[in-house]
């Protein structure tokens, strides 16, 4: 199986929506072009900031098919799944690799706190439900409560063959780095989870981030990759420092939302975040995404 493409600033693409709450189309087919352009490897739909907890399965199968469209092949395209039955999972694989997914990335099923058995079995399932697609693990204790360990991750790289990769979001940077090093030998892809920590990330050896500051800031994100590969590592250092603030301003705010208002911000049109959010209102928060974006040199 061909992985090579699985590398670089991957962007968990932000999810427009109208005021019935359904997908506005020519606003997603706009946010898909400015983030390629602004220079990102890859798109996920329907990731954590594409508020994928709260979207309707058809309404999903809709923009999975709108971003391929609008993507034409310019980088690729994967679905993710953050449903916690194994069935469902399996269906909503199924019908990604169906509409022109390049793979898949699943989330550990968040409410439950299964065994690592369970666990197991329940990857190594929706896995062999779509043989021969890339499959990437979710890691995010941070929303479900729990980690993955470094030794069921460690034996899912090496015993289920389309189980290529990960996102890590742990912010453990031991953590992150664990995980690369006991796969290492089967070229085992780990993405860092944390845009604060994409140039740590890539000196323990991940092959990029999965960045929710692409869907604003591609520009400074990407800096932070392509210094890194490109052997600047100064330069890349210092394009993490300078993206550091901005990222950390979303903190205060709740959960989606920064983003969606960030890109407001920035002149982009992306609408508004599912209820029960609702844009943050003025205040402090507000104020230092405005403070922060401007010292950035972004508004």
């Amino acid at each position: 199986m061909n992985t090579d493409f699985i590398k670089g600033v991957v962007v968990p693409i932000l999810t427009p929506i109208d005021e019935n709450e359904l997908i506005d189309e020519a606003k997603l087919r706009d946010q898909v072009d400015y983030v390629i352009n602004g220079g990102v490897s890859g798109i996920l739909a329907f990731g954590s900031n594409g508020e994928f907890y709260v979207v309707e399965e058809d309404e999903m199968e809709r923009g999975l098919k709108i971003m391929v469209d609008q993507a034409a092949g310019r980088v690729p395209v994967y679905f993710g799944i953050g449903a916690i039955s194994t069935k469902k999972c399996c269906r909503l694989a199924k019908m990604a690799v169906a509409n022109g997914a390049a793979g898949i990335s699943v989330l550990q099923p968040m409410f439950l706190k299964p065994t690592h058995d369970e666990l197991f079995q329940h990857f190594k399932t929706i896995a062999e439900s779509v043989p021969g697609t890339p499959m990437l693990l979710y890691n995010n204790p941070g929303r479900v409560g729990y980690t993955l360990t470094a030794q069921l991750v460690d034996e899912l790289a090496h015993q289920v063959d389309n189980i290529v990769g990960m996102k890590d979001t742990s912010g453990d940077i031991t953590l992150t780095s664990e995980f690369i090093r006991r796969t290492r030998d089967v070229n085992f892809k780990v993405f860092g989870g944390k845009d604060t920590l994409l140039y740590a990330s890539l000196c323990h050896g991940a092959v990029g981030g999965v960045c929710t500051a692409a869907n604003f800031m591609p520009e400074l994100i990407t800096d932070v990759y392509n210094k890194f590969v490109a052997g600047d590592l100064k330069g890349s250092l210092e394009a993490q420092f300078k993206l550091n603030p901005v990222r950390l301003a979303m903190d205060p705010a709740s959960f989606p939302v920064a983003a969606k208002d960030m890109a407001t911000l920035r002149g982009r049109d992306v609408g508004v975040p599912y209820l029960p959010n609702l844009p943050t209102p003025e205040g402090p928060a507000k104020e230092g995404f405005r403070r922060t974006m401007h010292e950035a040199g972004l508004i």
